[in-house]
């Protein structure tokens, strides 16, 4: 486990996430995790209860609501890609790739320890992007709700165990989030911004997904040896999860840039 004190790119240490009791944090998810799978069951029911009820409805606006929300995703997923980023950085640039792929220290790290269990948390409110699908009647793909559950769930059964290749899912995850809750800012807000834009953020959603299928074998064949700490049980989750997601962001892709023009959810 990383010491938490880090010399090789210093960044200043917030009082509230010096504080933060992660142990606390952790044994509260171990005891709680399971309140994941309500979330998931009243986030299905509201959605598609709701489409139901809009079926004879006028399409709500809510242009400014958007706007407002998907700005403060985004200045949330920006302030935890840096945060984050910093930790993984110092353990790239110490003790190698290995390392930061094995390391179990983002969860009670100096700094990540608190980002680490914001993003966890965050998995709930982001539900709320697909009530404004919802509202605005636009169309809901599949990718959309079952990315939303499984990422929950997946997140939240995770961290209470501390497994290895946390910091790289939840890294590449912030970062990631960071591009796509700007772009939905920008478009919103009714800025025209080129096609290339949202190639680009599927793009890099597609990237995360292969990143996190190679982890995901990484900490398999290093977890053989001890280097890696990890279940099988999660291994296989994780696996499962990050492979729909690939084939599913792929066949999106394609439909999407290739075979006709697709409305987001800022349109």
């Amino acid at each position: 486990m990383l010491q938490n004190n880090f010399s090789v790119f210093p960044l200043q240490e917030y009082d509230f996430e010096r504080r933060f009791d992660d142990q606390g944090a952790i044994q509260w998810m171990r005891e709680n995790w399971n309140k994941s799978i309500f979330f998931s069951l009243l986030y299905a029911a509201l959605i598609f209860g709701g489409q139901h009820v809009m079926k004879e409805r006028r399409r709500f606006e809510l242009r400014k609501p958007l706007v407002l929300w998907s700005l403060t995703l985004a200045v949330f997923s920006i302030i935890g890609a840096i945060r984050t980023s910093w930790y993984l950085g110092n353990i790239l640039s110490a003790r190698g790739f290995q390392q930061s792929v094995c390391d179990r220290g983002f969860y009670n790290g100096p700094v990540t320890k608190f980002w680490a269990y914001a993003f966890v948390l965050s998995k709930v409110p982001e539900l709320g992007d697909t009530l404004f699908i919802v509202l605005r009647k636009q169309r809901l793909i599949f990718l959309h709700w079952y990315h939303h559950i499984t990422v929950l769930l997946y997140t939240w059964y995770t961290y209470k165990d501390t497994v290895a290749g946390g910091g790289w899912f939840m890294t590449m995850n912030f970062t990631v989030h960071s591009f796509m809750y700007s772009y939905y800012t920008l478009r919103a807000a009714g800025i025209h911004l080129p096609r290339l834009c949202a190639m680009f953020i599927t793009i890099t959603q597609i990237l995360q997904m292969v990143m996190g299928t190679l982890v995901n074998v990484l900490v398999y064949n290093w977890m053989q040896d001890g280097t890696c700490l990890s279940t099988m049980e999660n291994i296989m989750w994780s696996s499962l999860m990050y492979t729909s997601y690939l084939v599913l962001f792929c066949s999106f892709f394609y439909k999407a840039y290739f075979t006709g023009p697709a409305k987001t959810k800022g349109d």
